[in-house]
């Protein structure tokens, strides 16, 4: 069951939300750097995140599914959030160059159909950013945070879900090291925690973090079969029977079917 957008809201006004959106959008940060002039979309609960590039692109948009709610955003401005059925998203094909889905993928009730219309939306060479509770995480395994609900997934999961919806998975990494615990100090080592264990690549982050292309056709290999059919005799089989003796021709023989 989708979490309630102002639980959602809630946790990323408090200082481990703060942390969350530092540490996961520092990385979302350096995967996009250069976005002027390009159309991006955050689906499920992705506002916290999108306002890293508030300016730069053509187009911002936040859609968010019916299950959980939508809520304004930006504060200032026109409006540019709306509330979608996450089966069939309102976009023509191919008219979006990113996509960012977070909160999302781990609530979706059919996540295939989820990243099937994100691939018709992405144009060609578009790219799809994954934000998703990690299996092995302790984030996944307290419900104290968004990243509690849901299914958390593994990273082999992740990769046979995209290669299924012909997706080609270009980066990984992982965030959220630091125990989801709302303590001053502890959060003020968040980042040291963070540079330390990725480094290091400890296992045990909140999250996985994996960007994606859209793959236009899949390749399919032959397959030749290893077993040779026997050889099978005909079923039927015309027979010559002698004729009778005395009628016709001496040695003549009829055909009989």
């Amino acid at each position: 069951m989708a979490l309630d957008v102002t639980d959602l809201r809630s946790f990323y006004a408090s200082p481990l939300g703060e942390t969350t959106r530092r540490l996961v959008g520092g990385i979302l940060r350096q995967r996009w750097e250069a976005v002027t002039g390009l159309s991006i979309v955050g689906l499920g609960y992705a506002t916290p995140y999108l306002e890293l590039f508030e300016g730069q692109p053509l187009r911002l948009l936040a859609m968010m599914p019916a299950e959980q709610g939508v809520v304004n955003w930006p504060a200032n401005g026109p409006s540019a959030s709306a509330l979608i059925d996450d089966s069939m998203l309102p976009l023509p094909d191919s008219c979006v160059d990113r996509i960012l889905l977070a909160h999302a993928l781990e609530n979706a009730e059919h996540p295939r159909e989820l990243l099937s219309e994100i691939w018709r939306v992405l144009t060609p060479g578009g790219r799809l950013i994954v934000v998703a509770p990690n299996r092995s995480g302790l984030w996944a395994r307290l419900d104290t945070t968004p990243f509690g609900h849901g299914r958390p997934y593994s990273r082999g999961q992740l990769l046979d879900l995209m290669r299924e919806t012909l997706f080609s998975p270009v980066y990984w990494s992982e965030a959220l090291y630091t125990p989801p615990l709302q303590r001053t100090a502890l959060l003020r080592l968040a980042p040291a925690i963070e540079r330390i264990s990725g480094k290091l690549s400890l296992p045990g982050a909140g999250v996985l973090i994996v960007e994606a292309t859209k793959q236009l056709y899949r390749l399919v290999g032959v397959r030749r079969s290893r077993r040779s059919l026997p050889e099978l005799a005909p079923a039927l089989a015309p027979v010559l029977a002698p004729r009778p003796f005395g009628s016709g021709r001496l040695g003549s023989e009829r055909r009989v079917d």
